[in-house]
C-alpha cells in the first residue's frame, strides 16, 4: 500500500480504531446510537462504549452488528475487507480541508490513549509499592 493509500484509508488499522470503524458504519447506515442499541437489545451506553474504544461486543453481537450495518465483522475488527472506505459526510462531498484537522485529532486520539494506557500503568505500580511498605 503507498502512503498516498494509507492516507486516504479512513478506516485502515493505522488510521482507526474499532470504535471509529462502528461510529463510521452506524453514521453512514443513517442511524443514531440509540437506534443502533434497540435493534442490537443492547443500551445505548453499550453502543457509546463500543464507539469510545471502553469495550468490545460479544461475538453474537458483533455479528449482528455487521449485518446491521452492512459492512464485514473483519472489516469492523480490522479495518480490512468489505466496508467503507471514507465518512459519510466525505462520501458526499469532497471535503479537502477537512482532512488534515481530522488526521490531526485522530492522531491526537491515539497519543491520548497511549498516554492512559502508561498512566494505568504507572498507577498500578504506584499502588503495589505503596501496599508492600504498608505491609
Amino acid at each position: 500500500m503507498q502512503m498516498s493509500d494509507v492516507e486516504n484509508d479512513w478506516f485502515g488499522p493505522e488510521a482507526a480504531t474499532f470504535g471509529d470503524r462502528v461510529a463510521g458504519a452506524r453514521e453512514a447506515a443513517g442511524m443514531t446510537q440509540a437506534q443502533l442499541a434497540r435493534r442490537l437489545g443492547v443500551k445505548r451506553s453499550t453502543v457509546c462504549a463500543w464507539e469510545e474504544d471502553v469495550s468490545e461486543p460479544r461475538a453474537n453481537k458483533l455479528s449482528m452488528m455487521a449485518g446491521l450495518l452492512n459492512v464485514s465483522i473483519m472489516w469492523l475488527l480490522t479495518g480490512e475487507g468489505d466496508g467503507m472506505t471514507a465518512p459519510a459526510d466525505e462520501l458526499a462531498e469532497d471535503g479537502q480541508e477537512l482532512k488534515p484537522l481530522v488526521a490531526e485529532m485522530r492522531a491526537l486520539q491515539s497519543d491520548m490513549r497511549v498516554m492512559a494506557e502508561r498512566a494505568g500503568r504507572l498507577e498500578k505500580r504506584l499502588r503495589a509499592l505503596m501496599e508492600r511498605e504498608q505491609a
